[in-house]
């Protein structure tokens, strides 16, 4: 999906000879090889199971729900066409649909999708005389060193697939804002808009990788998801349609705090930053600055925010509705807590299109909308609003939190439907409303009319 620019660079190819290279799960080189050869021979091995996906999405952000056309990548990894992809590429999608190597075309299904870590699992509706579907393997992630060739694969621009070549630039890279539960593989190879769900491949013509995120500025940085948080996470997408993580509300802080110029005595366990209101953690008695040693009787370390990614995993893991024995220090004073995880459910709302009232509305959500979700936790507010509109000239704003319509509470989204279906079922006697909104913590009202018909217009 077309979100992040890459500058494009053009690599000068030459062939090497006796270069060593180390593929993954073993450590003897392969010596004199052409390096175009290595090459070649593992970009044969993926780039039939790569595929161009075109996507028919739903988006409300505008103030009314419209549908556009998304590309982005994916890679099979099943003999029975099971294609691994971003959760970006296929959110809100309508339909799917997915070009092979070969030329031929497949409509397909969402089977599984998680925002946490942005990977989605989609299956090729395929005819039960189809011939052979190519498929790649996964290999490990976690051998991978700084400086190992790789490449990216993919549909980049909107071409149905091309391929890019470069190094490891770091193996564990920690994003400050999208490392909840896994770190990432940068490289140099290029990753360009559309080449999101694509594989990064090794040496060997294994999948180490999925193209997520790349730059445009600073020159070819590239961002992929490693193949053992894959590996952690698709079998639950596959059987439950998502990864049903687990919620304690623990915020976690690494005993060497470079970023925040902080730091704490110990060489194991992991720091309580904070936990949230009304949270396992909370109601266990854990506080900031507690640190805690092992889950479950499982010692946890986080010396460096590199570590927090795979502590948070382990607790995002652990069985719901289950008590677990938390083991930490407090000053020099060794203690436990009980711990009792919840399931951590869906991680943003539904969303609703309201016609002639040029609005969309969706779900407060605590972990989408944190500023919202701290003044109304359950509720709707004003998702887009639409230019121009009845909503737009009434003075309402995106992310006004609703209130009432007409005095009447709005408390969920099939409030908001039925009072909007009342509204224009009667809009030939009525055509305004007021509508009461929280907005930065202030109570608002505003009169929409919504007489006239900027559609028609």
């Amino acid at each position: 999906m077309i979100r992040f620019v890459t500058i494009l660079t053009v690599l000068a190819a030459s062939s090497v000879a006796a270069v060593e290279v180390r593929p993954a799960g073993r450590e003897e080189a392969i010596a004199n090889l052409d390096f175009r050869e290595v090459i070649r021979s593992a970009k044969d091995r993926v780039f039939p199971a790569v595929v161009y996906i075109k996507v028919l999405q739903e988006s409300h952000e505008s103030g009314k729900k419209v549908s556009r056309e998304v590309a982005g990548s994916g890679v099979i990894i099943s003999p029975e066409g099971e294609v691994l992809t971003n959760w970006h590429v296929v959110h809100k999608a309508v339909e799917v649909r997915c070009l092979l190597y070969d030329g031929r075309a497949f409509s397909a299904k969402v089977v599984g999708t998680d925002k946490d870590t942005d990977l989605a699992l989609v299956k090729l509706d395929l005819p039960a005389d189809a011939e052979t579907i190519p498929h790649a393997d996964l290999g490990a992630s976690s051998v991978l060193a700084e400086g190992d060739f790789v490449m990216a694969m993919g549909a980049p621009w909107g071409l149905s697939r091309s391929v890019s070549i470069g190094i490891v630039s770091c193996t564990r890279r920690f994003l400050p804002t999208h490392s909840q539960y896994s770190l990432w593989i940068q490289t140099d190879a290029a990753i360009s808009p559309g080449n999101s769900g694509g594989p990064l491949v090794n040496t060997d013509g294994q999948v180490v990788g999925i193209n997520t995120r790349g730059v445009m500025f600073g020159g070819d940085m590239g961002f992929a998801v490693p193949s053992e948080t894959i590996r952690h996470l698709v079998d639950q997408i596959r059987k439950s349609g998502r990864v049903n993580w687990s919620w304690t509300g623990l915020q976690l802080q690494a005993l060497r705090d470079f970023r925040r110029n902080i730091y704490f005595e110990g060489s194991d366990g992991v720091i309580v930053a904070e936990t949230d209101p009304e949270s396992p953690a909370r109601q266990a008695g854990l506080l900031a600055r507690d640190r805690i040693l092992k889950i479950g009787g499982r010692a946890v370390a986080a010396v460096t925010e590199e570590d927090l990614p795979a502590v948070r995993r382990l607790i995002g893991l652990l069985p719901k509705n289950q008590p677990v024995r938390i083991d930490f220090l407090r000053g020099a004073e060794a203690m436990h807590a009980r711990l009792l995880p919840r399931e951590k459910g869906k991680v943003e709302g539904d969303q609703l299109d309201c016609p002639r009232w040029d609005f969309t509305v969706r779900e407060i959500n605590q972990f989408d909308n944190p500023e919202l979700y701290f003044h109304r936790k359950k509720g709707v507010f004003v998702y887009g609003v639409k230019q121009p509109g009845n909503a737009e000239g009434a003075g309402l704003r995106r992310l006004d939190i609703l209130l009432k319509i007409d005095g009447k509470d709005v408390a969920a989204l099939g409030d908001v439907k039925r009072l909007h279906q009342a509204a224009l079922a009667a809009i030939d006697t009525q055509h305004r409303v007021i509508v009461t909104v929280l907005r930065n913590g202030l109570v608002r009202q505003a009169v929409l009319d919504y007489l006239r018909d900027f559609e028609k217009e």
